[in-house]
């Protein structure tokens, strides 16, 4: 069900029920917002809450709230919502605890949130377990507690689990405009995806900045994603939270390759939402996006008047996707113009101080970094601070950034190394002369970075392959695990079984050697010492299965042309589908760490992109005068996988190849593993 947030968001009337502490707040707050519509509080037995008249319930009200903040307890707010509901309020802030979140300690916390759904209906309401919403745009603070904020024209909106992490980033003196900060608590009937969405619906909005524990249901956020790339507004996401649920029973190499938080960081990638690892990155991006937009590349131009701080941003570069390309034949004549010829010319350029103060050199200077093939400039200047320093030695860098950067028609940041040399009062000032303030050299890059992500061009994504109810437990055998996945088209090499060593080598002598002889019964069986290769005879065959430690034996030709070996995995996330992994295989699959993670479904164009940036690409190349793989067979293999899942969807929890070996003209699976069903 779709729920219209407009009236709940920007209200015209305002209820607040309730007559403690938080809901005085809350009146305050709307007071002191400016808010301009009527704030009535609601109370049976008070005659005024915080200086305005209270009315004894709901019904008796003047006119019906477009908003409301219930800060009752828990089983009044249940009784509350109905009767709101009932005469049909726009939506309601739940601020009461003790429903789902508390099921262990409360014993009825689940029943409580299902009542409290049945008495909503189709009526909007956020939480419980929360603070509630912030606009900033309108001065509707639906808020019981201290916020940071001021009223903005346009903005950013910010969308989060904690309240108290909202609350923080309220706090923020960074310059980043907030629009709307609002917190989602239990997501009993709207999750983060719905209330994404109706802040995006804003056109004051210009970009979305998600604090996730969970994404939830995956359509929804699907539906989030989509709409955001409709209306050309981009989303950051700072994920918490990572968790090994869908490790826990694993048994296939892909899981432990894969590592936790795979399946969040492959549906952010697919969905094209940026992804920060810290609130202060988290913020920069969404300035950067506010004031820049998203950028066509990660190409950028880095000035500053020090080498030192010309060293620091090369090497903070160098560990993200960015690039400081050369200067070319342009730039190096009106740099020298403008500098002179004491000055080597480079990028990151160190401009030196001599020119400090002279406006016109700067701007020249800036902007002819600006003129190469860039979609961003860097100006790295800390200001001194004001209580024993005096800035205005620094207003050129100001006033020179402003006219190069209008000239060249890209933007530029002027970037603080030290957060506390960019002052909010600053950032605001550089903000009305048309640059964008960034604190912090990691975090401004980060947030390029971010920025050169969501500016990338991507095929729409196909929707994912959602997984089912699972079932009993399964391990499948080796030969069955093989069969199955060559009905879909995957090679597999010519077997056989035996249940006798000397029937192993009476089976491997009719399929060839040198022969491959495996143990059955045990998910790694290279650790468990029941693999042979190249074994050349029948004697040779009988007497390693001697020594195998098991009933029965599979024996396979030797694939003795293989130029690289790979793994192909897929793993069930509870949270986010089907994980897709290609890395490195065979017996180093953990120690080579050289993998990549994908969500399904992947078309064949994005399982060439993501092993061309393997480490052992240059094996699948031909390395050294070698062959180079069959790349086609291997996307095959990787197409054929994704087939049986996608056919399997409802059990599966996982199924690896490992490895495959990839040879100049086909690509075989030499052991393969499938997993169905959750253990109980």
């Amino acid at each position: 069900m779709t729920h219209d947030l407009s009236r709940l968001l920007r209200p015209r009337a305002i209820a607040v029920v309730g007559g403690g502490t938080w809901c005085a707040n809350v009146i305050d707050r709307c007071r002191d917002a400016g808010f301009d519509g009527p704030v009535h509080p609601v109370h049976p037995a008070r005659a005024e809450v915080a200086g305005l008249p209270a009315f004894p319930a709901p019904e008796a009200l003047p006119e019906v709230p477009d908003a409301v903040f219930i800060g009752v307890n828990r089983e009044a707010t249940v009784d509350t919502v109905r009767r709101l509901a009932a005469m049909g309020a726009g939506g309601a802030v739940c601020f009461a605890s003790g429903f789902e979140e508390a099921r262990a300690e409360a014993g009825d916390g689940a029943r409580l949130q299902a009542a409290l759904l049945e008495a909503a209906g189709t009526m909007p309401i956020i939480g419980p377990n929360c603070y509630g919403v912030i606009n900033y745009l309108d001065g509707v603070p639906l808020w019981p507690d201290q916020h940071g904020g001021a009223r903005v024209a346009s903005g950013v909106a910010v969308l989060t689990q904690s309240s108290n992490m909202a609350i923080t980033l309220t706090m923020q003196a960074r310059g980043v405009p907030l629009a709307y900060v609002v917190t989602a608590g239990n997501q009993a009937q709207l999750g983060l995806s719905g209330i994404g969405r109706a802040l995006l619906e804003d056109t004051r909005v210009s970009a979305l900045g998600l604090h996730v524990e969970g994404v939830g249901d995956l359509r929804a956020f699907e539906a989030l994603a989509a709409r955001a790339r409709e209306l050309g507004k981009p989303v950051v996401v700072l994920k918490a939270g990572d968790s090994e649920q869908a490790r826990a029973a694993a048994v296939s190499h892909t899981a432990s390759v894969a590592g936790t938080g795979a399946g969040a960081r492959a549906l952010f990638d697919r969905l094209g939402i940026a992804r920060v690892d810290s609130l202060p990155a988290l913020l920069e991006a969404l300035k950067v996006l506010h004031l820049a937009g998203p950028l066509a590349s990660g190409r950028i131009a880095s000035m500053s008047c020090s080498g030192g701080e010309a060293s620091l941003v090369a090497d903070a570069v160098l560990r993200r996707s960015l690039v400081l390309p050369p200067l070319d034949t342009g730039q190096g004549a009106a740099l020298r113009a403008a500098l002179g010829p004491m000055v080597a010319l480079a990028n990151p350029l160190d401009y030196h101080t001599f020119v400090w103060g002279d406006v016109e050199a700067m701007a020249r200077t800036f902007a002819a970094m600006l003129s190469g093939d860039v979609s961003l400039g860097c100006v790295i200047a800390d200001f001194p601070r004001v209580d024993r320093c005096d800035p205005a030695d620094w207003d050129c860098v100001i006033t020179a950034g402003a006219r190069a950067a209008a000239e060249a028609g890209k933007p530029l940041a002027v970037v603080a190394t030290l957060p506390e040399t960019m002052p909010e009062w600053l950032a605001h000032r550089i903000i009305a002369a048309g640059l964008v303030p960034l604190a912090g050299v990691d975090e401004a890059l980060t947030a390029i970075e971010a920025a050169a992500f969501i500016g990338r061009d991507r095929p729409v994504p196909l929707p994912l392959v959602v997984p089912g109810d699972g079932g009993a437990a399964r391990l499948w055998s080796e030969p069955e695990a093989k069969r199955v996945l060559a009905g879909y088209g995957i090679k597999v090499p010519r077997a056989a079984a035996a249940a006798t060593p000397a029937e192993a080598a009476a089976r491997a002598a009719e399929i060839g050697f040198p022969c491959v002889l495996k143990g059955t019964g045990a998910a790694h069986k290279t650790e468990a010492g029941l693999v042979a290769l190249g074994l050349a005879d029948g004697a040779k065959v009988a007497a390693a299965a001697e020594g195998m430690d098991c009933g029965a034996f599979l024996i396979e030709e030797m694939i003795w042309d293989g130029v690289a070996e790979l793994l192909i995995g897929v793993t069930h996330d509870p949270a986010h589908g089907f994980v897709l992994t290609l890395g490195a295989g065979g017996t180093l699959t953990e120690i080579l760490d050289d993998s990549v993670s994908l969500l399904l479904p992947v078309r064949a164009p994005e399982v060439a992109a993501a092993l061309a940036g393997l480490r052992i690409a240059p094996l699948l190349a031909g390395h050294r005068g070698k062959p180079a793989a069959c790349r086609d067979s291997i996307a095959a293999a990787v197409m054929a996988l994704q087939a049986f899942v996608t056919a399997h969807a409802g059990p599966l929890e996982e199924v690896e190849i490992n490895p495959l070996i990839c040879t100049p003209d086909r690509a075989v699976a030499a052991d393969a593993l499938i997993r169905t069903g959750e253990e109980t």
